[in-house]
Formats: C-alpha cells, sequence, structure tokens
C-alpha cells in the first residue's frame, strides 16, 4: 500500500515531506505535471501522459521532450492557463497539462 506524502507547514510556507518504503529504489519524489507549476516557474518537459494525437500535436507545438516551459497567465477561475514554450504562449485546458511530466523544476521568475 502506497501511502500519500504527508504535508506540513514550516515557518511562511508548506513543505511536502515523502516516505521512503523499502524496497522502492526508484525516485521518491512525485512527478511534477505541468498544471502543477505556478505562475512565472519553469521546467523542462520530460514526456507525456496523453493519447498518442494529443501528445503529437502538443510536440508540434513547441512541447518536444528536452524543451524549457514557464507558466504563465491563467483565466479567471483558473482554466484555461497559458504557457510559454520554444517563444509561443500556448493555452491548454487543466486536464491537458496534467498529461505533459516534467523535470528539472526551476524557481523562474515570480509574477504578481
Amino acid at each position: 500500500m502506497v501511502r500519500p506524502p504527508v504535508l506540513t507547514e514550516r515557518g511562511h510556507g508548506k513543505i511536502l515531506k515523502l516516505m521512503q518504503l523499502s524496497g522502492n529504489n526508484g525516485d521518491p519524489r512525485p512527478p511534477v505535471t505541468l498544471c502543477q507549476l505556478r505562475r512565472g516557474q519553469e521546467a523542462v518537459v520530460d514526456g507525456f501522459d496523453l493519447p498518442e494525437e494529443v501528445a503529437r500535436r502538443l510536440m508540434e507545438l513547441g512541447f518536444l521532450p528536452g524543451s524549457a516551459v514557464r507558466a504563465g497567465r491563467s483565466a479567471p477561475g483558473g482554466d484555461p492557463r497559458v504557457f510559454e514554450v520554444d517563444g509561443s504562449e500556448v493555452a491548454l485546458r487543466r486536464e491537458t497539462a496534467a498529461g505533459i511530466r516534467l523535470r528539472e523544476l526551476r524557481a523562474g521568475r515570480t509574477a504578481g
């Protein structure tokens, strides 16, 4: 049975504590997806958990594995969101952004 990460508060922010189970030799961090980025954060596209046709179209738009992507503004209510990739701005629905895996989360600039 896999236990979910435990969220605790420390200081001004929240810290995600991950539990490593014995025998689990993989990366203990949960996978980060595009929909989890905050405005101004940058990351690198790692792969897709989407139907092949959707993944192919996203790659045509610049969401190639290894490419940098930055979270931009969003509509009121948070959906859709705009992401900057390959010099373009692309609006994606939350469920589509949740299917894009990321690695190498970068701080990026903060937006107010």
